[in-house]
């Protein structure tokens, strides 16, 4: 009877907790409005495509650079291709490989830091080791490097499309999971010592049992909030790679490979570039909002 109790108290205090951290939220404006923003942003890029019909990768000469106008809202591109269109199939693009890299380096960083902050000793010193070893390289370089060499090899076997969004989520992900796995060991390391943890070893409960039902609920909050501004990060390593000509083939439209087509077209037709690096700026900006906002909705000390 008492254990049921026990039960229930702690899915109440559970379920206060998540409230309180909503009413936390809707109070700040800035992740309120990163949140608005983002939906907007993410419906469209889904359900605006079968509303809005033009084609992405219809070439029309006579159309080239083209101003916004009633017929192309935000103009065309240099070969006569809706830049609307292609912005909305590129957001689909751009999101998916922020959210697949940030799943990559979320899990990466959650299980490198929950096994170094529980066990601690030999193991946290090897594991904190390899960790400042990824955070002393050259992210930017190393990823240009990796897909120069792996990119041909990976279409052939994937495909030209799925081989490269394969390679870059997971060159993305592996190299952004270091300030994840130490904020998982930080927490850890705190809560292992904690009374609620003897007990729980003094009932007999085995190691995974402690970390994943005693200890990760948590840490939830840190990883949400980690987890939030690992997008916003990716989408940005992305892009970056699109406009250095190292992302997705030509024939996929995401924001970054956009910009980089536009940038022969900044003094003759500025609105080529302006609107796929607003949809950037916007997302990231919100991401980045939301992932504040989190961090001080899910703070207990707040």
């Amino acid at each position: 009877m008492n254990s049921v109790k026990n039960i229930e108290i702690k899915k109440r205090a559970e379920s206060n907790l998540w409230l309180d951290s909503w009413r936390k939220f809707k109070r700040d404006r800035p992740a309120v409005f990163g949140a608005i923003v983002i939906l907007i942003i993410a419906l469209a890029v889904i359900f605006a495509p079968f509303i809005y019909t033009t084609p992405a990768d219809k070439i029309d000469f006579m159309a080239s650079s083209a101003p916004p106008s009633w017929q192309h809202p935000f103009g065309t591109n240099d070969l006569g291709q809706d830049q609307l269109a292609r912005i909305l199939q590129g957001g689909r693009v751009s999101l998916t490989v922020g959210i697949a890299s940030m799943l990559v380096a979320i899990l990466l960083g959650t299980v490198i830091g929950a096994i170094a902050g529980f066990y601690g000793g030999i193991i946290d010193g090897i594991l904190m080791r390899i960790t400042d070893l990824f955070l002393a390289l050259p992210q930017l370089p190393l990823l240009l490097l990796i897909v120069y060499l792996f990119r041909d090899s990976v279409k052939k076997i994937a495909g030209a499309e799925l081989g490269v969004f394969i390679l870059i989520v997971l060159l993305i992900g592996g190299l952004n999971w270091m300030s994840v796995a130490r904020l998982v060991r930080a927490n850890f390391l705190k809560l292992r010592e904690m009374e609620f943890i003897s007990a729980a070893r003094a009932i007999g409960a085995k190691p995974s049992r402690l970390i994943w039902t005693h200890l990760f609920p948590n840490v939830l909050s840190v990883i949400i909030v980690a987890a939030t501004l690992s997008v916003g990060n990716a989408i940005i390593t992305e892009s970056t790679l699109s406009f250095l000509g190292l992302g997705f083939p030509p024939d996929v439209p995401t924001w970054g490979r956009m910009l980089f087509e536009a940038k022969d077209y900044l003094t003759s037709a500025p609105y080529m570039a302006f609107f796929p690096g607003m949809a950037i700026f916007l997302t990231v900006l919100s991401i980045n909002y939301i992932g504040d906002g989190l961090r001080d909705a899910l703070d207990p000390k707040s």
